[in-house]
């Protein structure tokens, strides 16, 4: 009842997609992360079904590549790409951590953050337009290896407040149980991206955890700690990363 809870509470707290009701209590919590991967498979699983979509119903690579920036938001509701504009908006105060973590929390949307986000959506249809079909399987894979990486920190680093989602998580976790689950879902995740394209896949894996690796730095460094939205943020620029490392090294080594 446990796995079902947590795939249910992961769906409903990540994701548009209806659920039912699950009381959110720290024993339902214990293993919520471990299902947060689950929604980049439905991410993913969606992009590829748009893909095919578009193939069959002869829509040209722009209607394809904004289906493919437009879907995650619809799915998940934004929540992530929330994350990456708090961020931005903090990051561009050039404030002490302190002042930024305030930003973090501020409701309201600045310039810098809408800046940030009409590029970011820009770049990821520009990128998503010349996508080979050849490495669509990497590309689908690159939403589960940054919910897997940003789970695993939701869990295991220091938040950098008390209160907050994030906070909320990380304490109620079965640390050992949800870490043992992420890393299988990343190890037979990685397998399938090596297996579509050794060059390609394990270049996307090595640059989702550089960028997993510097962002424990960059949270320390400029907000004193994790939060979610550093967490949404994470989500988003690794996808639009690994998105532009498969595009190029794609036109390098395919034929």
């Amino acid at each position: 009842m446990s796995v079902l809870q947590a795939i249910v509470m992961a769906l409903s707290c990540f994701s548009k997609i209806p659920m039912p009701q699950v009381e959110w209590n720290e024993r339902n919590m214990r293993y919520l992360m471990a299902a947060f991967p689950l929604v980049g498979a439905i991410v993913g699983g969606c992009g590829w079904l748009w893909w095919m979509a578009c193939d069959a119903l002869g829509f040209l690579s722009l209607t394809r590549a904004a289906g493919l920036a437009l879907l995650p938001l619809a799915i998940t509701g934004g929540i992530h790409m929330d994350g990456f504009a708090d961020v931005v908006d903090a990051q561009s105060s050039h404030a002490d951590p302190a002042r930024k973590r305030q930003i973090l929390k501020d409701p309201h949307v600045g310039a810098f953050a809408i800046m940030g986000i009409c590029g970011y959506l820009i770049a990821y249809v520009a990128l998503a337009s010349e996508l080979d079909v050849r490495l669509m399987l990497v590309f689908v894979c690159a939403p589960i290896i940054s919910r897997c990486l940003s789970a695993w920190a939701a869990v295991s680093w220091n938040a950098a407040g008390t209160s907050g989602m994030f906070a909320t998580v990380h304490d109620a976790a079965n640390r050992r149980t949800v870490c043992l689950v992420l890393a299988l879902t990343f190890a037979i995740t990685a397998g399938i991206m090596l297996w579509c394209d050794l060059v390609v896949g394990g270049s996307a894996l090595v640059l989702s955890v550089l960028l997993f690796v510097w962002l424990k730095r960059f949270a320390a460094r400029e907000f004193g700690g994790m939060s979610g939205d550093l967490l949404g943020f994470y989500v988003q620029v690794t996808e639009l990363a690994v998105l532009a490392c498969v595009v190029v090294l794609g036109k390098a080594v395919l034929p």
